[in-house]
């Protein structure tokens, strides 16, 4: 599927999207995508005993005293527009840029709050070892600015559990940028890829992304 949607474009259509310039402390972490992709360790995914109540969310959030939990905490880092909030952190107006499909929301009910790498892909790739807490801190990371974000309703459907090898977003112009914070998530929580997924990997990091800023960070234990 990757081989066929990068056969039909053109590079002007294959923008390059690099993380945002890390400040000098964080210089050590960054890698570009092919040496971030070589340090993904390759194994066969594991589905069994998954379900979704194994990853708590959503949880009181980076500030308990605030009233919000983890899902609306994302929606008011990413808005473009700071929505009002009312009593219980009810969110109205505002304004937010889907990434995924380049589509502008102003209503935050219309807003999916995304796991990049969804809890199920997280289970089979090593989450499945995890703690109940340590799936808890992975289901609610805000931490590292990839692992959350805040997309539209629909294409957080259509994205669902998939991995890159099967779906990248709709707007071509953040591939790069998708598959830099996929892999830049994987390594944050030790998650591993399976053998197509590392070969979708692949194909961006050798070609139109390979100059793509991936910033390398530790998940807490």
């Amino acid at each position: 599927m990757i081989k066929n949607l990068m056969r039909g474009l053109t590079p002007l259509a294959l923008i390059l999207s690099p993380l945002a310039a890390p400040s000098p402390a964080l210089s050590a972490n960054v890698v570009l995508l092919p040496d971030a992709l070589a340090g993904l360790a390759e194994a066969a995914e594991d589905p069994d005993g998954y379900k979704e109540t194994a990853f708590r969310h959503w949880n009181k959030g980076l500030d308990p005293a605030d009233g919000c939990d983890t899902h609306s905490e994302v929606l008011l880092a990413e808005a473009v527009d700071a929505p009002r909030t009312g009593a219980d952190c009810a969110l109205t107006g505002g304004r937010w840029t889907s990434y995924y499909d380049g589509q502008s929301v102003t209503d935050p009910t219309a807003l999916r709050v995304d796991h990049l790498v969804a809890l199920q892909e997280a289970w089979e790739s090593g989450a499945s070892g995890w703690t109940a807490a340590r799936r808890e801190r992975y289901a609610n990371d805000q931490g590292a600015a990839a692992t959350l974000v805040a997309v539209t309703a629909r294409s957080h459907k259509d994205k669902a559990g998939r991995d890159p090898a099967e779906w990248v977003p709709s707007d071509a112009g953040q591939y790069c940028r998708y598959v830099g914070e996929w892999v830049a998530t994987k390594l944050r929580w030790g998650l591993s890829a399976d053998k197509d997924e590392v070969e979708a990997l692949k194909l961006f990091a050798d070609g139109p992304c390979e100059e793509t800023v991936v910033l390398r960070s530790t998940a807490p234990r």
